[in-house]
């Protein structure tokens, strides 16, 4: 809470007494790099641990399934819910693209669609992962499925100890690499819908 705290009164500073040139510094460079060496350590970190790595191995290309399944239902929710709202289309699916990554839609869908559909993607993704955390033990019920479905990128770091408790370490991998996998795509699946 504090991390957001310290970066909603940076933001608000640099608007208000900030130079342009910085804050297009930070928005352009800083951000989108940021974020690449967040993926980047994530990845070594998944790499050297030699029993996810092995059992990755095991369940070979079928493990992507699972995660651009969530990819294209969250898509299609998203253009399904800006059809009930009467939201532009590109912005609602841009807002579900994140995944659940609130810290990334937010940001991301701001640069497109501006303030008030930013803070729609930051809002819709921060509940995708309070309401999975919530309603976790339901999910389990449901499967396995259900429950990394509802973590979508979360599934690999804030969600993964409630979907391991609640669905049984054999859903480790599954779910790490499935958050993994849409924490790739999350960037670039908000910039492509975006640039429709």
């Amino acid at each position: 809470m504090t991390a957001i705290t310290f970066g909603v009164l940076c933001g608000y500073l640099n608007n208000n007494f900030g130079n342009v040139v910085a804050g297009t510094f930070v928005s352009d460079y800083l951000f989108q790099g940021s974020l690449y060496v967040l993926l980047f350590v994530m990845g070594l970190s998944f790499g050297l641990d030699r029993k996810a790595t092995s059992e990755l191995k095991k369940a070979g290309p079928k493990v992507l399934v699972v995660p651009f399944a969530v990819a294209l239902g969250s898509i299609f929710g998203g253009l399904v819910g800006g059809l009930i709202l009467r939201l532009n289309l590109f912005a609602s699916m841009a807002v579900s693209a994140g995944y659940g990554w609130y810290t990334l839609a937010g940001p991301l869908v701001t640069q497109f669609y501006g303030t008030e559909l930013g803070a729609l993607g930051f809002a819709s993704n921060f509940l995708r992962e309070l309401l999975t955390i919530v309603l976790i033990s339901y999910l389990a019920r449901m499967g396995k499925y259900a429950a990394v479905a509802s973590g979508g990128a979360t599934a690999m770091d804030t969600t993964l100890p409630l979907i391991v408790r609640y669905c049984g370490s054999e859903t480790l991998v599954l779910a790490f690499s499935s958050g993994f996998v849409l924490s790739l795509l999350a960037p670039f699946t908000i910039i492509a819908v975006s640039m429709i």
